[in-house]
C-alpha cells in the first residue's frame, strides 16, 4: 500500500467508526428504539388506511396501498370522491399526506379543489403535508376557486408553503391574476414562484418588475427572469 493510500495514524476511517457504533450499547438501543417507532408508524398508517382501501376495491380498484394506485397507470377518476371523503375523515397527517398525493393528478381538476383548500387551511404551518397540498392545488384548481387562490397566495402565515399556489396562479384566465403576482414579487418566501408564473402569462405590464430580478442573488431566480423576458421579445 501507498503512503497516499494508507489511513493516517490516529485516523479511524468510517468503517472502523461504523464497527465501533455496531458495539456501542447506547447505540444499539437508540437503533432499536429508532426501529421500532418506525414499524409502529408503519402499522398504523396500513391500518388506517385500510378503510380507504377496501372503499377502493369495492369500485373494482385491487390496490394494496396508495402508492399502489398513485404509481399504476389508470386514470381513476371513479375514485377521486372516495379519496375526498377519506381525506376529510383520515386524522394523521401522514394519512392526509398519502391520500393528498393520490388526488394530485389532472382528473381530479377541479373537484378535488375546494377540499384540498379546506385542508390547506387547517393543515398545521411549516408541515410536509401543507406543502403537499399546495403543490396539489396546482394540478387541480381552475378559475372557480381564483379568489380563494389569490387569498392564500397573500396571506404570509402559510409560508412557503403558498409557492405552488402562486405557480397555479400562472395558469389562471383572470386578468387579476398578473396584478395578484406582481404584488406578490415583493414576498421573499415565494417571489421567484411568482415570477415563473408571470413567465407563463408573458405580459408586457410585468416587464419593468422582471427587470429587477436579474440581479438578483437567488441563481434560478435570475434565471427566470432572463426567460421571462426573452419571451416577451419574442
Amino acid at each position: 500500500m501507498s503512503n497516499k493510500n494508507r489511513p493516517r495514524k490516529g485516523r479511524v476511517t468510517a468503517a472502523e467508526l461504523i464497527n465501533q457504533l455496531n458495539q456501542d450499547p447506547a447505540y444499539i438501543a437508540m437503533r432499536a428504539e429508532k426501529d421500532a417507532q418506525w414499524e409502529e408508524a408503519k402499522a398504523n398508517h396500513q391500518r388506517e388506511t385500510m378503510p380507504v382501501l377496501r372503499a377502493l376495491q369495492q369500485h373494482g380498484l385491487e390496490v394494496r396501498s396508495l402508492d399502489e394506485l398513485r404509481q399504476s397507470r389508470v386514470e381513476y377518476r371513479g375514485a377521486i370522491p372516495i379519496l375526498i371523503h377519506w381525506l376529510r375523515k383520515a386524522k394523521s397527517p401522514d394519512v392526509k399526506e398519502s391520500i393528498v398525493r393520490t388526488l394530485t393528478v389532472p382528473w381530479a381538476k377541479p373537484e378535488a379543489a375546494d377540499p384540498l383548500i379546506g385542508e390547506f387551511l387547517s393543515a398545521p404551518d411549516g408541515s410536509s403535508l401543507k406543502w403537499a397540498i399546495g403543490n396539489a392545488l396546482d394540478v387541480v384548481a381552475d378559475t372557480t376557486v381564483f379568489g380563494q387562490l389569490c387569498e392564500l397566495a397573500r396571506d404570509r402565515r402559510h409560508g412557503t408553503a403558498r409557492q405552488m399556489i402562486v405557480l397555479a396562479l400562472g395558469k389562471m384566465k383572470n386578468s387579476m391574476a398578473v396584478d395578484v403576482l406582481i404584488e406578490l414579487l415583493d414576498d421573499d418566501e415565494v417571489s421567484g414562484h411568482a415570477l415563473a408564473a408571470l413567465t407563463k402569462l408573458g405580459t408586457q405590464k410585468a416587464r419593468p418588475y422582471i427587470e429587477r430580478f436579474l440581479t438578483d442573488p437567488r441563481a434560478w431566480v435570475r434565471k427566470e427572469a432572463c426567460k421571462a423576458l426573452a419571451k416577451l421579445d419574442k
